[in-house]
């Protein structure tokens, strides 16, 4: 199973608290390039960094903020 980041959301969600991706990546202890990949979907994410998250956007559930993608046979990835 992958899990990404829902890339618009959390701009908009950045935006709104006049916040910038470097601010979010301080906050989840990672630095700026891997937040990069992050925001590009180019990463998933570990089950401890979409916790951090969570804890950052308390106000957000989980469908909110991460996708889960499934792979080319269907199967949940």
């Amino acid at each position: 199973m992958q899990v990404f980041i829902k890339t618009n959301a959390m701009k908009l969600r950045l935006i709104k608290k006049n916040k910038s991706q470097n601010w979010l990546a301080v906050r989840m202890k990672i630095c700026s390039g891997y937040m990069s990949q992050l925001m590009n979907n180019s990463r998933g994410m570990s089950g401890k960094l979409r916790q951090r998250l969570m804890d950052i956007f308390p106000e957000c559930m989980f469908d909110e903020l991460f996708i889960i993608k499934k792979d080319e046979r269907g199967a949940v990835r």
